[in-house]
């Protein structure tokens, strides 16, 4: 048995906890650069305004509706959402964290200590919004697809905030009330084509023969999906692992770490791209080191304007390879300057730029190449990284970092952010995250 803690309108959330005379106003999170809506409360979704909708289009209604507005803070988001996962720990056998505002909870064993699972996902709901300040819907099903499509059908207000679907007598009658298109693991392709074959809800798509779905739903993935509809599971459980009271994430299936961004403004400036990949390719890093893997290439990308009506391809890559495995930021940082230099037209204008690290291995088990460091090389290499984690992790963010990121500006107290920086005009504090932004009562 499953349970699906979904956070509602997490971002918007996460803002409310430390602004809560926003409660019953309409508010929403801008996307990077401030480009477009990602996070709506629902009295900005009643207004009629839509999920991913350009900024300075609907400016002029926010305005005169009095929207809040906010620029993403995923320091601040980030860390709501260990919390949340934290408390979630506490109240379930294991938790596989599924998304930044979801995770699922292994509640197997829970009916010998609760055995009303409905009172147990109201339990779930209470404590979270006591400990963290975050809403949630719970879906408790025998399957995660189950789960999903029971936490689709939680109440978003009022005081129960859980659906049960523990039988096919529960389950059957919900998939009738949903689209086939929004039963977990039918995509928009698959959606249409089920559509224009007669199958329009989940239940119609459900009492098909198993190897129907195998036939016409990409063969094995289509059977497990048949098998989750019918309460048998079949999908993989990735928990989540604590240490030193720090989520681990689960790098079983991860094959590549990045780290992306779009500029402010246009940069076309060799000082300015390289101090910018800089810092991406030292945020990717430090993800490695928190996985405990190490990369064989390093790709670099830089993005042109997607809308300029010139001709040929808007992101341009180059691709590095590195002759041993590694996740130390001064290695990485050199390869990524070098893809950059390749990269790099004098004169052209880039909107954005990023870095990618693959051919990933656990860390520690490098084969060494014939002319690389040694042995005792890569063990201080890992003592440097560890000091530097370690001082960061304790003081700040990059308070000890690479001289090619540049040098952090303080202007009046407050670090200036960088010329290449995106658009962030309506940013909250850093609150749970930043020493000088910590949250002040008057």
């Amino acid at each position: 048995m499953y349970a699906l803690v979904d956070c509602n309108n997490f971002y918007v959330s996460c803002e409310r906890v430390f602004a809560p005379q926003l409660e019953g106003r309409p508010v929403v999170v801008l996307s990077n650069n401030d480009g477009c809506l990602i996070s709506r409360s629902q009295e900005a979704k009643d207004l009629g305004l839509k999920m991913g909708e350009p900024y300075h289009l609907v400016r002029p209604l926010l305005e005169q509706h009095r929207v809040q507005v906010f620029s993403s803070n995923y320091a601040l988001y980030g860390d709501m959402s260990r919390r949340v996962v934290q408390v979630l720990s506490g109240l379930a056998a294991g938790v596989d964290v599924y998304s930044i505002d979801e995770a699922f909870l292994d509640v197997s064993g829970m009916k010998l200590l609760e055995p009303d699972l409905l009172a147990y996902g109201q339990r779930v709901h209470e404590t979270l919004k006591k400990h963290t300040g975050i809403p949630t819907c719970v879906g408790i099903a025998p399957t995660k697809t189950l789960a999903k499509l029971a936490n689709r059908l939680a109440p978003k207000t009022g005081p129960v905030r859980t659906v049960t679907l523990a039988t096919a007598a529960d389950w059957e009658p919900a998939l009738a009330q949903v689209p086939v298109g929004s039963i977990w693991g039918v995509g928009r392709r698959y959606a249409r084509k089920l559509t224009d074959m007669g199958i329009g809800t989940g239940l119609e798509l459900a009492r098909l023969p198993e190897h129907w779905l195998r036939r016409h739903l990409g063969g094995v993935v289509g059977q497990r999906l048949w098998r989750e509809l019918h309460g048998q599971p079949c999908l993989e459980w990735n928990p989540a692992e604590w240490d030193d009271d720090q989520l681990q994430p689960n790098t079983a299936s991860r094959h590549s770490v990045t780290c992306t961004r779009s500029f402010g403004r246009p940069q076309h400036q060799e000082a300015v791209l390289a101090e910018a990949v800089a810092t991406f390719a030292t945020r990717a890093a430090e993800k490695l080191r928190r996985y405990g893997q190490a990369a064989h290439l390093v790709t670099v990308l830089l993005g042109t304007d997607r809308f300029a009506p010139t001709a040929g391809p808007k992101t341009h890559t180059a691709v590095i390879s590195l002759p041993t495995s590694t996740n130390d930021t001064g290695m990485l940082i050199k390869a990524a300057l070098q893809g950059l230099r390749q990269l790099r037209r004098p004169g052209v204008a880039y909107h954005r730029a990023g870095v990618l690290f693959t051919g990933l291995e656990p860390e520690g088990q490098a084969q060494l190449g014939l002319f690389s460091g040694s042995a005792a090389d890569q063990q201080r290499s890992q003592q440097l990284m560890q000091a530097m984690d370690g001082l960061n992790a304790r003081f700040g963010r990059q308070l000890v970092r690479s001289a090619a990121m540049g040098v952090a500006k303080n202007v009046d107290g407050l670090l200036q952010k960088p010329v290449w920086g995106g658009r962030a005009a309506h940013r909250s504090p850093r609150y749970t995250t930043g020493w000088d932004e910590l949250w002040q009562l008057r």
